[in-house]
């Protein structure tokens, strides 16, 4: 059976977050869009022209039973001024789960299609209206963790990134459109720049640009993904305090009792931007009772994947055998010893700190009166990014894993390039790993192969062929 274009087929989805709230978004995509709205919507007022982009207020009606659904604004947008270049209606009902769900019953009804996971983003992209780096920033938004996280997804949802790629493939075709000059116009007295010339054009339009993405995407990736921290310890060294004190809530209970935590507590900070996975976890000691042991056995498994660890102790007692032996047990990962309750620790406290962890990057708190917390956080920021507290606002764009690889390749594919020149090869050879250069630049914003009317176009147009 032949399987339908994805243009014939008109999709419907609840387009807002699950759960109760004042209104609830149905959107339609797809020729039938309009129709299936006619059939539904009663416009208050008769003479309702469903002019684009204007909403109307009226009802929503059962054709079959021609019950009352729900009180609604609805709005129809003529294509290709929509997000995905289709026709597009939205219902506006109230935000009743039960009320979208007979709404959206009665429109599949009409005759449109579940839409797929994505599928409103993914026709927009097959529309031409996004390119894929603005397709995967739309998911980014929705995934953002912290103020920083959601600037670098909105300036890639700008076309910053799309902006970036297409500048490098740009300064190729113009590489590729010289190569192309002395491979097919052998004969003719066309001016091609010397080899020095253009190694250096194409280590400063391509190579360099290339080399910043992908540090960008090594550098910012943290920024996005953020990082795993522990706070490990003993038992009533304050874990849960600090946890509580950090996020400036009560999220964890606090006694004097040694134990009270029976399993992890996992919650989001922002830290200058660096969304950062703090998980609390029960004391670790030789467990009293079923209950304590499985929340032991669940710290070490947190610790296992842990990016961060932050060893506390109690800066009110002497340091012992087992503070040091946790310390020991986290060698070969990122770690921070924080020394608690300094508000009542005797003086030489952190002298019998360093003394007994010489090796170890020392912080002093009191997660009661949240002395020293500031000092905390700037540590957390330094090591998971290897600067001070201070975000480079330079990088307007931090490419994703996918786009890393692609940038690579491309790079690899440039570098070979490079050497081909170096080393006179023929025009025709150089021009193979130019044209995998650019396939791989074509992978990030979704164009597979080089236009040949650009490409053409580049030809004649600098070099007035045949004048």
């Amino acid at each position: 059976m032949k399987s339908l274009d994805h243009s014939e087929v008109t999709i419907a989805a609840i387009a807002t977050s699950p759960g109760t709230g004042g209104i609830g978004i149905i959107r339609i995509s797809g020729k039938e869009a309009l129709f299936i709205l006619k059939r539904l919507f009663e416009p208050r007022h008769s003479t309702c022209l469903f002019e684009s982009h204007k909403l109307y207020y009226g009802h929503i009606i059962n054709p079959t039973t021609l019950a009352v659904i729900d009180e609604v604004l609805a709005v129809f947008m003529s294509a290709p001024q929509t997000y995905t270049r289709e026709d597009v209606v939205e219902i506006h009902c109230h935000g009743s789960y039960l009320v979208l769900q007979e709404v959206l019953g009665l429109v599949y009804e009409c005759g449109a299609a579940p839409a797929a996971a994505g599928e409103f983003t993914k026709r927009a992209f097959l529309n031409g209206r996004i390119d894929l780096t603005r397709a995967e920033a739309v998911l980014e938004i929705l995934e953002a963790k912290t103020r920083e996280g959601l600037r670098l997804a909105v300036n890639q949802l700008q076309g910053r990134l799309h902006e970036r790629v297409i500048a490098v493939r740009a300064a190729l075709l113009h590489v590729r459109a010289i190569l192309e000059v002395a491979i097919d116009f052998p004969d003719e007295d066309v001016d091609i720049l010397k080899a020095s010339d253009l190694l250096l054009e194409i280590n400063q339009a391509v190579k360099a640009p290339l080399t910043d993405l992908i540090e960008n995407c090594d550098h910012g990736k943290i920024f996005k993904d953020g990082i795993s921290v522990v706070i490990l310890g003993r038992p009533n060294v304050g874990k849960s305090s600090l946890l509580n004190s950090l996020l400036k809530e009560e999220r964890a209970i606090v006694t004097e009792i040694p134990g009270t935590t029976r399993d992890t507590i996992e919650e989001y900070l922002d830290i200058s931007g660096l969304p950062v996975r703090i998980i609390d976890t029960a004391g670790i000691r030789t467990a009293e009772g079923a209950v304590e042991e499985l929340g032991i056995m669940r710290s070490r498994q947190k610790l296992a994947s842990a990016d961060l660890v932050l060893l506390m102790i109690d800066g009110a007692t002497p340091v012992v055998a087992a503070d040091r032996e946790l310390y020991d047990s986290v060698t070969g990962k990122l770690r921070l010893l924080v020394v608690n309750k300094m508000d009542i620790a005797p003086p030489d406290a952190m002298v019998e700190c360093q003394k007994n962890f010489p090796d170890a990057t020392i912080i002093a708190i009191s997660a009661k009166t949240m002395a020293g917390l500031g000092d905390l956080e700037r540590a957390i920021f330094a090591m998971a990014c290897g600067h001070d507290l201070r975000w480079d606002t330079g990088f307007d764009c931090v490419p994703n894993q996918r786009h890393r690889l692609a940038f690579t390749r491309a790079l690899a594919a440039v570098e070979c390039v490079m050497t081909g020149i170096s080393s006179g090869l023929p025009p025709d050879l150089i021009a193979i790993d130019l044209q995998s250069a650019l396939d791989h630049l074509g992978e990030v914003v979704g164009e597979t192969s080089t236009s040949i009317d650009e490409l053409l176009d580049l030809i004649f147009t600098r070099f007035c062929i045949g004048k």
